[in-house]
């Protein structure tokens, strides 16, 4: 599995399209993370602010039809992520049958994004 960051009402937006963010038209790409650790290191450096509920797409990246790279993070990985860690790019638009399942960010009482837990 990898996995998207998403807020729901934009992961909800065109559900019979595939998801296209808009880092996808900016960046040449889709980010991605390889496990659920880092993808709360990434909310917690990125997405502290974004629209709630804030889901995570687990995409099996076998069913993705877009080319992925693994790739480092450039400049640097957010904080708590060792710098030799590989983040998945997917050039081109996610398919949602990819989607293996959602997982919401559960936040803590400081507001930081503390856990996954399978979204519903």
């Amino acid at each position: 599995m990898i996995y998207h960051v998403v807020p729901l009402t934009v992961w909800s937006t065109d559900p019979d399209q595939a998801y296209a963010p808009a880092s996808l038209t900016e960046e040449g790409f889709v980010h991605c993370s390889p496990d659920e650790a880092t993808t709360l290191a990434v909310v917690n450096a990125f997405y502290r602010d974004a629209p709630r509920p804030l889901l995570v797409l687990a995409l099996d990246e076998a069913r993705l039809t877009a080319r992925v790279e693994w790739e480092a993070a450039a400049p640097a990985p957010p904080p708590g992520v060792s710098a030799d860690t590989l983040f998945p790019h997917v050039f081109g638009p996610l398919d949602r049958d990819a989607v293996d399942h959602l997982l919401e960010v559960r936040w803590d009482e400081e507001g930081r994004a503390a856990e996954l837990r399978t979204a519903g």
